[in-house]
């Protein structure tokens, strides 16, 4: 797929994106002035990536949604979507967190959003989708026994933030096919005994 970067003609080619496993960032081709690649990170004060997440954060604790915050965005993405899931659930994905129409000007998502549609964040509105259980906003980590992994994976888009609301994480992917400029990951786990 091409597109145009201050006047020139960039590939962007999915399958050329780098993983570094011990970060969780993803790079991507962009802008010269980057020399030639992007590094979107994905960051939270609560855990580091591949740790344990608090139980404040869980449905053993408090059940707030985790502070998040990105850095080295391309400096083109018009939006932001994060997706938060339990790829150990015995459904295969247990869906805990969608937000989106995340404007541009926002790199962080603050401890506790509340669990409306739409919620105002530094003068911002951002949208919530539909987890799993099914209902809007932040559902913590709760697995019914053992250690799970939870991936909050964040997407700068090329899409203004004007995705309807009421979204599930299927929907959401539909809508964000072929708009991807860079994404980024954090994972974190809870244990939980019978």
């Amino acid at each position: 797929m091409s597109r145009k970067y201050g006047g020139r003609d960039r590939n962007v080619i999915a399958a050329c994106n780098l993983l570094d496993r011990r970060s969780g960032a993803i790079t991507l081709p962009s802008a010269p002035a980057r020399n030639g690649r992007i590094i979107l990170e994905l960051t939270s004060t609560a855990f580091k990536h591949h740790a344990a997440i608090p139980q404040a954060y869980t449905c053993d604790g408090h059940n707030t949604s985790i502070p998040l915050a990105w850095h080295h965005a391309p400096a083109h993405a018009l939006s932001f979507a994060l997706i938060c899931d339990d790829p150990d659930a015995s459904n295969g994905d247990w869906v805990h967190w969608l937000v989106y129409n995340i404007p541009p000007q926002l790199q962080s998502l603050p401890e506790d959003v509340d669990r409306q549609a739409v919620v105002e964040i530094g003068g911002a509105k951002v949208t919530q989708g539909i987890n799993s259980w099914p209902r809007i906003g932040y559902g913590g980590p709760c697995p019914p026994s053992g250690t799970h992994r939870y991936f909050f994976r964040l997407y700068a888009l090329d899409l203004p933030p004007q995705l309807p609301a009421d979204l599930t994480k299927p929907k959401l992917l539909e809508k964000l096919q072929g708009h991807i400029l860079a994404e980024a990951q954090l994972m974190g786990t809870y244990h939980r005994r019978r």
